[in-house]
């Protein structure tokens, strides 16, 4: 449902990613690892629409992405794409429930259903305390969980989430990688993950690794990697 085929995205004539070819099924779960540096933010803008590409084809089921003007592109997006950034990009104005209904107010939402809606996610996420709070008011964690929360609200068809654990102490990045997962099983959503630690891939139904923005051979995932090994005769 969403595949990029040959893109190529440069930033001021450095090569991002060099003819990439990568395809997502509905209601996967797919991890993108690799350090800093080697196109996985690149990959999830030209994915989801918020970069256009140099060369190459973006499609999200038969909507060619690549070739739509820059309007076209922020009403597919607003429609069918979740976001969520290493950094939360809170409105500073907003309560963080106010920030959690925005989305759904602009998809034409009524209000009630979108507080309701706002309030049930930030209960997930474990700052419900936090829902008459404005972002300067809160601590960077919890900053986070309300836009992984934001970016959930919508059930949108596709969520990408550029490291989104990156401000949160360890045994909180489990906590909101599992919820994030469960809630894109569970809601058949396609969940794109970029992630700088492969470990932290585990959740992922499928692994690739980005390097020097090529993709090498992908990677099993443990629960995959078990299965092959249990299949493969001594």
């Amino acid at each position: 449902m969403l595949r990029a085929c040959g893109v190529v995205k440069s930033h001021d004539g450095t090569p991002a990613l060099r003819g990439v070819s990568l395809g997502v099924r509905q209601g996967e779960v797919l991890a993108v690892t690799g350090p800093r540096g080697s196109g996985k933010t690149t990959l999830l803008g030209c994915l989801g629409g918020l970069l256009p590409v140099d060369d190459g084809e973006v499609w999200f089921d038969d909507i060619p992405v690549h070739s739509l003007p820059r309007a076209a592109r922020e009403r597919l997006r607003l429609e069918n794409f979740g976001w969520v950034g290493s950094e939360p990009q809170l409105l500073p104005e907003l309560t963080a429930r106010e920030n959690v209904a925005l989305p759904l107010l602009l998809a034409g939402a009524g209000h009630r259903a979108a507080t309701t809606a706002a309030y049930e996610w930030l209960e997930r996420l474990d700052v419900a305390d936090c829902a008459r709070s404005r972002p300067a008011e809160l601590i960077q964690s919890q900053r986070q969980r309300i836009a992984v929360a934001r970016a959930l609200a919508p059930q949108p068809r596709v969520v990408l989430a550029d490291d989104p654990t990156a401000p949160l102490h360890r045994e909180a990045q489990e906590q909101v990688l599992r919820i994030l997962t469960t809630a894109a099983r569970s809601h058949d959503l396609t969940l794109v993950l970029a992630l700088h630690e492969p470990e932290q891939a585990k959740h992922a139904d499928r692994v690739v690794a980005l390097l020097d923005g090529h993709l090498p051979a992908p990677v099993a995932t443990p629960v995959a990697a078990a299965v092959t090994a249990a299949a493969t005769p001594a």
